[in-house]
C-alpha cells in the first residue's frame, strides 16, 4: 500500500489545495495521513474528509518584534520530534507540503528521515515558512511563471494549483434560484474573502443603483459585514459566506470581483471566469497579492484595479468593460498550461514514490 503524508495549514488556502488532491490520490491507491497543528483551522477542514489527522505543535517566525518570538521557537523545535515521531510511525512514501508554519517542522523531520518532500508554493514569491523548507524539497511546485526564477532550476515545476473537482460541478440554474434570480440579467460576483473587504464592500454598495440598471448582483460580504438596509433590494442578494453552494454561484456569475490571493485565482483561471482582482495593499500584506494579480493580468486573465484607485465612475466603467470583452479573458484562460495541477502533482507523487 502506497502511503502519502499531506501538510499545511493556518489559512484555508494552506488546505483546500490538499483536499483537492485527496480523491485523485485515493483513485490511485493512496492511503493518505495528514500533520497539522493541535488546533488550527486546519484540523476541522481535514477531519471533516475523514482523514487521519496528526496534531503537532508549531510556532510562527515573525520579521517584526512580538514576545512570541522569545517561545514560539521552542514549539517548533517541539514540533519537528512530535512530527519525527509521526513519520517513523506512519512511513510515508512522499510527502505533499502545501506550506504554512506548521509544514516546516514536518519538512524537516521527512528530510532527516530521508523521506522525498514536494512542496507547492502559492504566491509569486516563495514565503518565508517555504523558504526555510526548499532545502528540503526534491520538487518545488508554483502556480506563477515568475515563481521559477525564485526556485533551484531542478526542483522547480509550473504546476498551477489543485483546484477541488466540487467547483467545477457547478450549476448556473442552481446558483440563479438560489439567490432568487433569472436570466435577463448578467450576474456580477463580489467575493472579498473570509473576511470580507471593506473598501469593496463601500464600493459596490455605493454604485448598486447604476450596477442594478444591468446587472444582478451576489455579495459575499464577508463575517459581520452584511447591510441589512439593503435586504430584499430586486436583483441583490448579501451572504457573510457561502460555503456548499460556492460552485453554483460561480456556475452562474459572468464577471467575478475578487481580492487576489493565490488560491483564489486559480479557481477563477481553472473555471474560466472573467474578472477583475482588487489586491490587499501592500501596507496590509507582504505585497503577495498585487504581484499575484499583476501576473494574471500580464498573462491576460484579469483585470487589475488597485484599491487606491477604486472611484465609483472608474469600478462602474470596469466592470461594464470587462463584460463586453468577456470572450478574450476566457480565450486567454483556456489557452493556459497552469489548469493541470492535480495532474502534474500526483504524477510527481508517485515519481517520488517509487
Amino acid at each position: 500500500m502506497k502511503k502519502v503524508v499531506l501538510t499545511g495549514g493556518g489559512t484555508a488556502g494552506h488546505v483546500t489545495p490538499n483536499i483537492a488532491l485527496m480523491p485523485e490520490l485515493k483513485k490511485r491507491g493512496y492511503t493518505i495521513s495528514y500533520i497539522g497543528s493541535y488546533e488550527g483551522m486546519e484540523k476541522d477542514m481535514i477531519t471533516e474528509t475523514g482523514t487521519p489527522y496528526y496534531g503537532i505543535a508549531t510556532g510562527k517566525f515573525r520579521r517584526y518584534f512580538d514576545l512570541k518570538n522569545f517561545t514560539d521557537p521552542f514549539r517548533v523545535i517541539k514540533g519537528y520530534f512530535e512530527a519525527k515521531s509521526h513519520l517513523k510511525k506512519l512511513k510515508p512514501d512522499v510527502i505533499f507540503s502545501k506550506g504554512g508554519f506548521v509544514a516546516v517542522p514536518v519538512v524537516r523531520a521527512a528530510s532527516a528521515l530521508k523521506i522525498p518532500v514536494i512542496i507547492h508554493e502559492s504566491d509569486m514569491t516563495p514565503g518565508l515558512a517555504n523558504k526555510i523548507c526548499i532545502p528540503c524539497a526534491k520538487k518545488v511546485c508554483c502556480n506563477f511563471p515568475e515563481t521559477m526564477q525564485y526556485l533551484p532550476e531542478d526542483k522547480a515545476v509550473l504546476s498551477g494549483s489543485p483546484i477541488r473537482k466540487e467547483l467545477f460541478e457547478g450549476s448556473t440554474a442552481k446558483g440563479l434560484d438560489f439567490c432568487g434570480f433569472n436570466d435577463k440579467k448578467p450576474v456580477l460576483l463580489i467575493v472579498g474573502g473570509s473576511l470580507g473587504a471593506v473598501a469593496v464592500n463601500n464600493a459596490i454598495r455605493a454604485i448598486l443603483p447604476e450596477l442594478l440598471k444591468g446587472y444582478q448582483v451576489i455579495h459575499l460580504c464577508g463575517k459581520g459585514k452584511t447591510d441589512a438596509s439593503l435586504n430584499g433590494i430586486p436583483g441583490y442578494v448579501q451572504y457573510e459566506f457561502i460555503k456548499d453552494e460556492l460552485r453554483d454561484l460561480m456556475a452562474a456569475a459572468d464577471v467575478v470581483i475578487s481580492r487576489a490571493g493565490a488560491n483564489a485565482i486559480c479557481e477563477l483561471l481553472a473555471l474560466r471566469k472573467p474578472n477583475i482582482l482588487i489586491p490587499l495593499p501592500a501596507g496590509s500584506s507582504r505585497g503577495d497579492q498585487i504581484l499575484n494579480a499583476e501576473s494574471f493580468k500580464k498573462q491576460g486573465f484579469s483585470y487589475l484595479l488597485p484599491e487606491e484607485d477604486i472611484t465609483n465612475e472608474k469600478l462602474l466603467a470596469i466592470i461594464h468593460e470587462v463584460y463586453e470583452n468577456r470572450a478574450s479573458y476566457e480565450k486567454a484562460m483556456a489557452a493556459s498550461n497552469q489548469n493541470q495541477a492535480i495532474d502534474i502533482i500526483v504524477g510527481l507523487i508517485e515519481e517520488l514514490s517509487k
